[in-house]
């Protein structure tokens, strides 16, 4: 995108439309091209028609995607990448080195977890547990080889929040970097690189994308030196977005305002609803007056968001059986869709943080909002609690 015309607007919504979303100059089609292809002709060696020479390195639907999640984030460079593990692989292996050590959350996903546990500590990096939500806890843990805190707000599945702004600056007293993972609130709620941190990481298969079509992730800077190393590691490991899966992430942030305008919506009746049912135990939404992280996040966000998780009497068998009598919403992983969906974390997502200090309550159950008719949600999962 010509930088004139890179920020266009400085609202979300006409950003989250027009950013990256140049028309095309050949034809006029309002929407980028999906440049199905893997290497450009070169006008004489070395002369390459706008950079283009390689998909990995570079392609032209790819590079809309990236513009326009920069612009989402106020970041100044975008990379997006086969998934949200992808992301973060390139992330951890772009700023740390064997010996080098990460402060990570108490709640996080599970693939996260499972990559610093059995995947970058065979490398030699170490990594260290604490509650976010205490920036002092956080600035207990960090050490004199501390190069990375990373946060997850809100949190999956326990949906705690982290006051960005306080512990970027723990992490930068400390001369380490802040990674906030903003898969849970998208650009449109929070914006945390205006809050003080240093890289922002998402699973683009989320709310991004918004359609469960797609797998992608993405890191977003507001460093430009910073932005450089991540596209060298980028290009060199390889792990980047598809053509298609860039074009429909594009599709997706286009709808993201609106979506998660409904979302909210929905999700905050779902959870007023909770807290009256008799057989839930507690409900972890950080909209609730009661949450503990709610002053947080109404400070930080402009909106609570889709996901939800609750406890159920009766352990862990009782919320199993929560998650097989659903009917409109679904029983399966992942979160951000349209369409609602259910899930057994300490089953599903978070199998691989069993027995470590990130394991979660077996009789917890968690929820992705849909944008379906609240009153149907309603329905099914007072059906579905008995």
């Amino acid at each position: 995108m010509p930088m004139s015309d890179r920020h266009i607007s400085q609202h979300f919504e006409t950003l989250a439309i027009h950013a990256g979303n140049t028309a095309d100059p050949l034809t006029g089609a309002v929407v980028p091209p999906i440049y199905q292809v893997s290497t450009y002709k070169q006008d004489g060696v070395g002369g390459l028609r706008g950079g283009y020479e390689y998909s990995r390195s570079a392609n032209p639907t790819r590079t809309a995607l990236e513009e326009n999640l920069a612009a989402l984030e106020g970041g100044r460079r975008g990379l997006a990448f086969a998934s949200g593990l992808a992301a973060e692989d390139c992330l951890l292996r772009t700023l740390l080195s064997p010996g080098d050590h990460v402060v990570i959350p108490n709640d996080a996903y599970g693939g996260t977890f499972r990559l610093f546990a059995k995947v970058v500590a065979r490398w030699g990096v170490e990594w260290s547990v604490a509650d976010t939500s205490d920036p002092s806890a956080v600035r207990a843990a960090i050490t004199p080889k501390t190069k990375a805190v990373w946060v997850e707000t809100p949190s999956n599945p326990l949906l705690g929040i982290t006051d960005i702004a306080a512990v970027a600056q723990v992490a930068r007293e400390a001369g380490a970097r802040l990674v906030v993972d903003n898969t849970f609130a998208t650009p449109y709620l929070q914006q945390p690189l205006s809050l003080g941190a240093d890289v922002v990481v998402h699973s683009l298969t989320k709310y991004m994308g918004g359609h469960s079509d797609v797998v992608g992730g993405a890191l977003v800077t507001a460093d430009a030196e910073l932005g450089e190393e991540l596209a060298y590691h980028q290009n060199a490991m390889g792990a980047v977005a598809g053509p298609f899966d860039s074009w429909l992430v594009l599709r997706g942030t286009k709808t993201l305002s609106v979506r998660m305008d409904r979302h909210s919506e929905n999700a905050t009746k779902v959870a007023e609803m909770l807290t009256r049912h008799a057989r839930v135990t507690s409900v972890l939404y950080p909209g609730l007056p009661e949450h503990p992280g709610h002053e947080v996040a109404a400070k930080q966000m402009r909106a609570f968001g889709g996901m939800i998780s609750f406890r159920v009497t009766g352990g862990e068998e009782a919320a199993v059986e929560v998650c097989n009598r659903a009917k409109v919403f679904t029983l399966g992983e992942s979160l951000g869709g349209v369409e609602s969906l259910i899930e057994h974390p300490g089953r599903m997502t978070h199998a691989s943080v069993a027995g470590s200090a990130l394991e979660v309550p077996g009789d917890l159950v968690r929820l992705s909002v849909g944008i379906e008719n609240v009153d149907d949600l309603l329905e099914d999962l007072q059906q579905a609690l008995g």
